[in-house]
């Protein structure tokens, strides 16, 4: 695994709370980093971009004409013929990931259907791929964020009485027990150890606090699993994970949204330890 000092030495030490250097754009770093990794590390940052390829292809399908991020992997040209090549029933997997053909399929069949999401339907495919990546911390990455998006939403079914089991996407272990559980915690206490905080977070009544929490907590996993490797394309990975994060707080309230992110990051390093029923 090759190793960035030079990169990460000469990086903004970015916080979460605003107390770090001014941070550069996503865009910006993606620019530098296709100058300066190996082309193996390319391939597993390419996870990363292609969930930006992933919202971009349903915002063609819904309009030809549509605004696309730059942040994907793929150019409108290459959207285009993904699209093309479906429909001629010529799509080369050797260029795109296959769920691409699959979703594309799918979408004309499905758009009209009532509860259809296809942003949602594609990510969930996304996910299921990513999870295929070599690198150990980038699928542990993919993994934690599917399954922290089926525990907050099987918390609020619940909590709002719904069919749990009609809510949750995927097929993974952790999946299954939510299915199938009816234990408060879904089972999952002691196999996720942010199982109780997430549990927290879900009674947060307002909206984009509970979602400041959710990245909070997001950021916090980030950092535990590189403090001890701080030069590595895993590192790099987090970095750009947490440059995201701050992009999209900037478009919040900056002068209220500081304090509470410190907030919010002292709550979680106090109430990280799992509550006593849970041990039981």
């Amino acid at each position: 695994m090759s190793s960035y000092y030079c990169l990460m030495a000469g990086l903004p030490d970015i916080a979460l709370n605003g107390g770090g250097q001014r941070a550069q754009s996503v865009a910006g770093f993606k620019e530098v980093l296709s100058e300066v990794l190996t082309e193996a590390d390319k391939k597993l940052m390419f996870y990363f971009y292609l969930r930006y390829d992933c919202l971009n292809l349903v915002k063609l399908l819904k309009s030809p004409e549509a605004e696309i991020s730059l942040l994907g992997n793929y150019c409108r040209e290459q959207y285009e013929e993904v699209m093309e090549s479906v429909r001629e029933k010529s799509f080369n997997a050797r260029r795109y990931p296959s769920f691409f053909a699959t979703f594309v399929g799918d979408y004309a069949c499905n758009k009209d259907k009532k509860g259809y999401f296809p942003e949602d339907a594609i990510l969930l495919e996304y996910y299921k791929y990513a999870l295929k990546c070599p690198d150990q911390m980038l699928r542990q990455w993919f993994e934690m964020n599917l399954n922290v998006t089926n525990i907050l939403t099987a918390l609020i079914a619940r909590k709002y009485d719904w069919n749990v089991a009609d809510y949750i996407q995927g097929d993974n272990e952790v999946c299954e027990m939510i299915r199938q559980s009816s234990a408060r915690d879904f089972g999952l206490g002691l196999e996720l150890d942010y199982v109780a905080e997430l549990m927290k977070i879900v009674e947060c009544e307002d909206p984009v606090e509970k979602e400041k929490r959710i990245d909070a907590f997001k950021w916090m996993w980030l950092e535990d699993k590189t403090f001890m490797d701080v030069f590595s394309i895993d590192a790099v990975f987090a970095y750009m994970c947490k440059l995201e994060m701050l992009e999209r707080w900037e478009k919040l309230d900056v002068e209220t949204g500081r304090e509470t992110f410190r907030q919010i990051i002292e709550n979680l390093r106090s109430e990280a330890q799992v509550p006593e029923e849970f041990k039981r």
